[in-house]
């Protein structure tokens, strides 16, 4: 019998989405979690469940670090600081190797370089360093030919993006987050976690299923996860590594709660506390729309992304056709709803037997969000 209680507080008219998020986390005993959103900038929701968490506690949420990063060249690229339709080598002329002169920003920020990961493989060290991913990615051939189609760049999409944004500007992608969107608006969601606030981290949990059968890992993807190395990368441990925490890399390493996921995409659509909105619609629209139609060359997912950010409506109907976010290996999702006004994050501290990329509870908890916010 589950022992999950949930803990918290919803805004009148949200009910049904405690309801709905009691529903996902009793389905798993002992099961931690956290929900948290915003509708047209102010907190509506904030619940948490399970052993040892609360709404302060901090979870590894893997690839929502993808968001955080991408966020960051929306905001340059809305600055005019860079062109989506410049090659890549004109800023990063390494990058020219083996054939990929002419892929331009837009193409890899869509996941259509073929630049999944190395022959051979990165270890832990290197996965949690995005300029030695960054380094050793400018050599690598790509997998396949370069805008012929899309595939999921899980680990490097990050450091391959940061490393055109330090080019450009000189700074970081992590130096630009703290900067422009974390210290501004008070977000507990870091790239980079302080020493101090590691005892605040909850830590990640394989799934209790026996899980399935991992894919060859030659394949593309075994590459793009990384199990082409001599020793394969369990999620897990990378998840828990305080070398990952403290390095904060771009694809997979941001360290945070549901508040302040949900706080850093409502702040893409809304004022937050007197703060102006992030986004200007019209980048909202240039980032969020479907940057390639088809299947993803290594999840197999239909229609996955935009530049930087999945595309959600492919996955969850309830939302509008423009909402953007990310989905974390455990099964979290985060992400904005414009149609709605809705920031939204649901985490999740051990991995889905429904897969990653979105566990399957995040579909009724976000129609129960969506039908709250009108």
């Amino acid at each position: 019998m589950t022992t999950t209680e949930v803990h918290g507080t919803v805004a009148a008219g949200y009910e049904k989405v405690r309801d709905a998020f009691t529903t996902a986390v009793t389905a798993e005993e002992d099961l931690g979690a956290q929900l948290a959103v915003y509708a047209e900038g102010k907190p509506v929701v904030d619940l948490w469940s399970g052993p040892g968490v609360d709404g302060d506690s901090l979870f590894i949420n893997y690839s929502s670090a993808k968001g955080a990063a991408h966020l960051v060249a929306a905001l340059l690229v809305q600055d005019g600081a860079i062109d989506l339709d410049a090659t890549v080598a004109g800023h990063w002329p390494e990058f020219a190797a083996e054939g990929k002169g002419r892929v331009t920003f837009r193409e890899l920020i869509a996941h259509r370089a073929g630049l999944i990961g190395v022959d051979g493989g990165f270890t832990v060290a290197e996965l949690a360093d995005d300029r030695a991913l960054a380094a050793r990615l400018a050599g690598q051939k790509p997998y396949w030919e370069p805008g012929t189609g899309f595939g999921y760049h899980a680990y490097v999409i990050g450091a391959l993006t940061g490393e055109v944004i330090r080019r450009v500007t000189g700074r970081t992608i992590q130096e630009w987050y703290e900067e422009r969107i974390r210290v501004p608006y008070g977000l507990d969601y870091h790239l980079g976690l302080p020493s101090e606030l590691e005892a605040r981290f909850v830590p990640v949990e394989e799934m209790r299923e026996t899980p399935p059968a991992g894919p060859d890992p030659q394949s593309l993807t075994g590459i793009a996860f990384n199990l082409n190395h001599p020793e394969p990368t369990s999620l897990v441990d990378y998840g828990n590594s305080r070398l990952v925490h403290a390095g904060g890399p771009t694809s997979s390493g941001g360290v945070g709660n549901a508040r302040g996921l949900a706080r850093m995409y409502a702040a893409t659509l809304s004022e937050v506390d007197g703060r102006e909105r992030l986004l200007r619609p019209e980048t909202i629209a240039e980032f969020a729309g479907i940057s390639m139609t088809g299947t993803d060359l290594v999840t197999g997912q239909p229609d996955h992304f935009g530049l930087g950010f999945e595309a959600v409506a492919a996955r969850y109907t309830a939302v509008g056709p423009d909402a953007f976010g990310h989905s974390g290996a455990t099964g979290s999702y985060s992400l904005a709803d414009p149609r709605s006004g809705v920031g939204y994050s649901y985490l999740r501290n051990r991995f889905s037997a429904g897969g990653g990329g979105g566990s399957p509870e995040n579909g009724e908890i976000l129609r129960a969000v969506v039908e709250a916010a009108g």
